[in-house]
């Protein structure tokens, strides 16, 4: 995770970026308040989201090879409370429960990846092809459609197989590209007929920096300073050559879309006064998104990261930049790979220059940037230590990726809010909140001009949260984990997101609050409901009790003065 910062925020903060402003969107106009009622453009699409490690269990049945996750999972202090993805939802086996799940929603899509190593278990599509893997995506596949549902397909969410990061260092090998190719291509040949949106990487600012710079994500390596740089290359080089093979092989026959799904946080300068403050703002969002999304749009890295990374090179004696090259005819290979663009967001944060350090010792991503992050406390921030909500950050990105991408067709690929408690509520009403907020912003970016063409919510199911195991909730539907057949249960932001749906935005006011007040009403009862059997059951453990029931304090001082009772008595 970032390293984060508090900020007190005493005036009112404005972005203004060192780039041609887009006379459609007010880059100084202050709108952070302001709720703009309206309804989306026809055909909208709205669904959610999940992954195939973090939510399909059934890590080693029917022919599955290993994942660099799975093996990482199981690796002892690696993951929050040595958790892993072994079982997680249950997902391989519940496919027309969850289905149902997304007709009570009334989804118009749902996004979920394909797991390499369940078709390929080695990854080398040569040596074996796993036919029952090929059949459990068959039924998804074919379900979602049965009930007008359409997919979209992530073709890789973190799930390397294992066998090819062990002979030939995972994305560190410029091999990858062909074996991803190869696994790509198998996917177009057997699902291409009834997929339309092929996604190629989700938010492979992670693979390159979690896994191969800090650590903290499989396949566990720390080398800073290239490590990600070179991940990184090879991964924008594989997407390329998939989107061309897509073009060549299979777009003909199929009429699909092939595009990335890429994770990007806003920053916006501390001080609109300071010039070193707003350059600094604009090269956290280019270190982050444009990192990917330039060389796909561009043909080649953004120039800020090109000087920075040579810059801090040179002065730490290296003969050349440790961020790759691309040749010229790669430059055209990898320009304009991109049907339509994902865009992952969940927070912003404030930015200012800072002077990092250069010597050999400070190798590192974020060194490079010369920058800090910083939050302003008053920020609701429910959950995960990094995600705070920061609504009219949403629609400044949107707005951002117009500008420097030429307006693209955009799909929102993740977007929600999680909390972090030990005893969870179906009354979610902070998720109710941020996805009103957020969701707000996207309208008005609509409103602003902004291509965008989907909205997908993060996520459908709670599920393993990679290094912070199951302590951190991101579900619509809360899944009680402790119980062996993983039930579902609906969070009251079921009922909201679904109101939002149905009507294709907020009409009014009016209808707006009374969404909000009948989901809190309904989870209060289902709340009352859930409580009686969960806490019998587990009364050996009250401590641990981890169940979908109000949280209340009345709960334990009863159980305290029973205690208190029965001692007396003794």
């Amino acid at each position: 995770m970032l390293p984060r910062c508090a900020f007190s925020v005493c005036h009112v903060f404005m972005l203004v970026l060192c780039l041609s402003a887009d006379e459609d969107f007010d880059w100084t106009k202050n709108e952070h308040s302001s709720f703009y009622y309206g309804t989306f453009p026809t055909g909208f699409s709205w669904g959610a989201g999940s992954s195939a490690y973090q939510t399909e269990g059934a890590w080693d049945k029917d022919g599955k090879g290993l994942s660099i996750w799975d093996v990482f999972s199981h690796k002892n202090g690696k993951i929050q409370q040595n958790e892993t993805g072994d079982s997680s939802c249950e997902g391989y086996y519940k496919v027309k429960d969850d289905i149902s799940l997304m007709k009570e929603l009334k989804l118009n899509h749902y996004r979920f990846s394909i797991s390499w190593p369940r078709l390929i278990p080695t990854g080398i599509k040569s040596e074996h092809i796993n036919e029952k893997g090929i059949q459990y995506y068959d039924q998804l596949i074919d379900h979602l459609l049965e009930n007008k549902i359409t997919p979209i397909v992530t073709l890789y969410h973190w799930d390397l197989p294992q066998v090819l990061q062990e002979k030939y260092g995972g994305w560190q090998n410029i091999s990858m590209v062909n074996y991803f190719n190869e696994f790509a291509n198998l996917c177009f040949e057997k699902f291409g007929n009834r997929i339309k949106y092929w996604i190629t990487f989700n938010n492979p600012w992670s693979v390159a920096v979690e896994g191969y710079e800090t650590g903290d994500h499989a396949p566990g390596l720390k080398l800073k300073g290239t490590g990600a740089y070179r991940a990184a290359h090879h991964i924008i080089k594989a997407h390329a050559k998939v989107w061309h093979t897509y073009d060549t092989q299979w777009r003909g026959k199929q009429k699909g879309l092939v595009g990335i799904s890429l994770l990007g946080d806003w920053g916006e300068p501390v001080d609109i006064n300071n010039q070193k403050d707003i350059e600094a703002a604009e090269r956290y969002v280019q270190f982050y998104l444009g990192w990917f999304a330039t060389p796909i749009f561009h043909g080649d890295y953004p120039q800020v990261m090109k000087d920075f990374i040579g810059r801090k090179s040179v002065q730490q004696g290296l003969g050349t930049s440790r961020l790759p090259t691309f040749s010229s005819q790669e430059k055209s290979y990898i320009k304009g790979t991109c049907d339509f663009l994902g865009i992952g967001h969940f927070t912003t944060r404030y930015i200012t220059q800072k002077n990092n350090p250069s010597g050999r010792s400070s190798n590192s991503y974020f060194i490079d940037r010369d920058l800090a992050e910083l939050v302003d406390p008053r920020w609701p921030d429910p959950g995960s230590e990094w995600l705070y909500s920061v609504p009219w950050g949403f629609r400044r990105l949107l707005n951002f990726v117009k500008t420097q991408y030429g307006n693209p067709m955009i799909y929102v690929t993740e977007n929600g809010v999680s909390e972090k408690m030990l005893c969870t509520e179906l009354c979610d009403d902070w998720r109710i909140q941020y996805y009103k907020d957020y969701i707000n912003e996207m309208l008005k970016a609509i409103k602003d001009g902004v291509n965008v063409k989907g909205y997908t919510a993060w996520s459908l199911l709670d599920k393993f949260e990679w290094d912070e195991g199951y302590s951190e909730r991101f579900g619509l539907y809360y899944v009680d984990f402790r119980n062996k057949n993983k039930p579902r249960y609906p969070k009251a932001s079921v009922q909201f997101y679904k109101r939002i749906i149905s009507s294709n935005g907020f009409p009014n006011q009016r209808e707006v609050e009374n969404w909000r007040r009948k989901a809190v009403e309904t989870c209060s009862s289902s709340n009352q409901l859930l409580a009686a059997d969960p806490l019998t059951s587990h009364m050996e453990m009250v401590t641990e009790i981890v169940v979908p029931t109000v949280c209340t304090l009345s709960i334990l001082l009863s159980a305290i003065f029973l205690m208190f009772l029965l001692r007396r008595r003794n």
